[in-house]
């Protein structure tokens, strides 16, 4: 009995690893991020400059009869790879709704608040600076917060920070994301196709029908859908990501198995492969190829249908998107030539000083105001170990915009010549709020003295 009781208590142990496991993977992700970006901007400052401007522009396609789709490089990146992460905020979402941080009205309105705090104000900042002018459309830069970075900063603090903090921030990211993704289909789309977004719905509802009616667990059928759906969006006007999104708010998000069911089947295949009876612990058998493989079917078939196919592709997906697409977006935007002899008329640019007043005096501002109303009013209460200081310093964080601000900035100036300077100013501006944030931290002390 030992033996089974030692590994039900290691079972019990590993309910906060997948918390611990996104942590990590999130912090390593931000320094692959933090890498890529430094190399973009070297490269496209060296002697490889053109060669790395051009490698994007690669034509890749597909051609099937007549239909053919052909993009360069650089739109596979951000609108084929990028639509994996935005299915991983989607699920991410899903999950925090269903089960963590934003479940209880009262535990989300905190974060809730603070985010729309850290979207409304630098939108406005930034609005109101380059009113009527040329870059305008770029007012849904700032408003972005980028999770990879943020965590991976208060992570070089280590201890001095409390774990509800972490949390905090997680979800305040969360929501911000969504913030995103909702300005992104209403307000950068255009030349809409109703032919295709009626196809997408169509594909949409069968998703959702084949969790709900159906309930399909297996993984393919939602890819198969999912890609269909890209497809579709990408002929609508809406930005295929979105399908990413979309698709993500249909994947079952329950188990089929109670956890007490769970336990007892794990219970009784330890039994069989320990050759415990009545209770009488005995030694290990050896079993034979047959019994010890209906044991591991046993396993499998338990342990699939105690995790959610939501959770199981969180996990999946979660080391591709923060090692590898997330970075090679980074390297693919982030490359910009610096022409320093005009540097210091950045400082008169509208857009410059919009996206650099958005996230490194908005986001800190808002944030730090809509959740100070927001605890005053009653409605929700700072997290323990919360201090307000903590607050300021987070908002400071919310203020490193990087992988969302690029994209939403690839939006708002296509083929435009104000995206470099988007692109430096975003850079610039994640940089000061990051150092900001860190030194706001490193100075607030928690008040259970974490």
């Amino acid at each position: 009995m030992k033996n089974t009781m030692s590994t039900l208590s290691s079972l019990a142990q590993t309910v906060m690893l997948p918390f611990q496991r996104f942590l990590r993977q999130e912090v390593i992700g931000g320094i692959l991020l933090l890498t890529a970006s430094i190399a973009a901007l070297v490269i496209a400052n060296s002697p490889l400059g053109h060669a790395y401007e051009e490698a994007w522009k690669t034509p890749i396609g597909i051609s099937i009869g007549e239909y053919s789709l052909v993009k360069d490089l650089h739109h596979w990146i951000n609108e084929g790879l990028m639509a994996l992460f935005f299915f991983l905020v989607g699920l991410e979402i899903k999950r925090e709704v269903r089960v963590g941080e934003l479940s209880s009205p009262r535990q989300a309105f905190l974060p809730l608040a603070a985010a729309i705090g850290g979207m409304v104000l630098p939108a406005a900042i930034y609005a109101a600076i380059n009113a009527g002018g040329p870059g305008a459309a770029g007012w849904g830069v700032p408003m972005a917060t980028d999770i990879a970075f943020a965590l991976g900063c208060l992570a070089l603090l280590g201890g001095r920070v409390p774990s509800s903090l972490i949390i905090f921030l997680l979800a305040l990211a969360i929501i911000d994301d969504l913030g995103g993704i909702l300005v992104i289909a209403l307000f950068y789309s255009e030349d809409l196709s109703i032919e295709a977004l009626l196809s997408a719905a169509v594909l949409l509802s069968t998703s959702y029908g084949m969790n709900r009616i159906l309930g399909i667990r297996w993984t393919f059928p939602y890819v198969f859908v999912g890609i269909l759906m890209w497809l579709a969006l990408l002929k609508s006007g809406i930005h295929a990501t979105i399908a990413g999104v979309l698709l993500a708010m249909t994947i079952p998000a329950s188990t089929t198995i109670r956890h007490s069911e769970f336990v007892e089947r794990v219970q009784e295949q330890l039994r069989i492969m320990t050759g415990q009876r009545d209770g009488n612990e005995t030694c290990p058998l050896e079993l034979e190829e047959e019994e010890k493989q209906n044991v591991i079917q046993s396993l499998e078939q338990t342990c699939f249908e105690a995790e959610a196919p939501l959770e199981h592709m969180e996990h999946t997906l979660h080391p591709w998107v923060v090692y590898l697409i997330v970075p090679l977006f980074a390297f693919a935007n982030a490359g910009v030539a610096i022409n320093f002899d005009s540097v210091g008329s950045l400082l008169g640019n509208p857009v410059f000083l919009g996206i650099v007043g958005g996230l490194v005096i908005g986001k800190p501002l808002g944030i730090f105001i809509f959740s100070w109303l927001a605890v005053k009013a009653g409605l929700t209460v700072l997290p323990n170990g919360v201090e307000w200081k903590h607050v300021a310093g987070v908002g400071c964080l919310g203020g490193i915009g990087f992988t969302m601000s690029l994209f939403i900035g690839t939006l708002a100036f296509p083929g435009n010549a104000l995206l470099e300077t988007c692109k430096l100013a975003i850079i610039a501006a994640s940089a000061l709020a990051g150092i900001a944030g860190l030194i706001i931290l490193s100075r607030a002390k928690s008040r259970l003295g974490i």
